[in-house]
This record gives C-alpha cells, structure tokens and sequence, in this order.
C-alpha cells in the first residue's frame, strides 16, 4: 500500500496511514516469531493509535502512562491486569486503562489489539 493509493483525502500529516481508504484492521501488522509487533497508525499532540500483534506468551511488563490507554482486542484474547486487577478481554471487547494506574499486557497465546493513547486531563467532550 501506498500513499498514492490513499485518494483523494490524501494523508494527515502524523498519519501512518492513508486516508480516505478503507483497510483491513487486523491485516495492517503481521506476528512476528517471539515477539511483539507494532505500527503505529495516527499520532497528533492528543496522542496515537497504534496496532500491536503479540505473539504466543509474549507481553509488556507493568508501568504507568501519563495517558489513558483504550485498548480493543482485534483477534484472539490478551490478559490485561490495571491496578492490580486481572482482565481477560476477548475479539471485539474494549478494556480502559486509566493515566497513572499501573497496567501489563499478557497473552497467553497470539492475538492483536488496538490501542489509543489518549492525553489525560484534555477536558470533556460528553454530550
């Protein structure tokens, strides 16, 4: 894929990712033997989408973000523990990982999941 391809909407600048272009989420990062994939997808100054694969057993160990951290489980299911408490979230479930609160991120085998990183304390946008 190339930004050529991207259309007429072209690319935000902080894009990873063309615009205006339907994409297939889960395809976007491949498993990588052992390891933890990422791409980034969208970054600005209130924070970044990006898309992880994680390969069977492999995690981040706890630490703390200065940023709420919304994560949605693309395939396969990720043992997510916040503040201590244990998470199991399947394929389409979404788990809020809240600034400051002390998270890690397990699988116990593959799966993919979508994260955004969101600057906390940037004012409500509720209806």
């Amino acid at each position: 894929m190339t930004q050529e391809k991207a259309g007429k909407c072209g690319t935000t600048s902080k894009a990873k990712m063309p615009a205006g272009e339907v994409l297939d989420l889960a395809g976007l990062v491949e498993y990588g033997a052992g390891a933890i994939v990422s791409r980034t997808l969208v970054g600005n100054h209130a924070g970044t989408i990006t898309l992880f694969a994680f390969d069977a057993d492999q995690g981040l160990s706890e630490h703390t973000t200065p940023f709420d951290a919304f994560v949605q489980v693309v395939e396969g299911a990720g043992e997510f523990t916040v503040g201590g408490e244990p998470f199991q979230v399947g394929s389409g479930q979404i788990l809020l990982m809240p600034a400051g609160v002390p998270h890690a991120v397990r699988g116990g085998g593959r799966f993919k999941m979508l994260l955004a990183m969101l600057r906390a304390g940037g004012g409500s946008t509720e209806a």
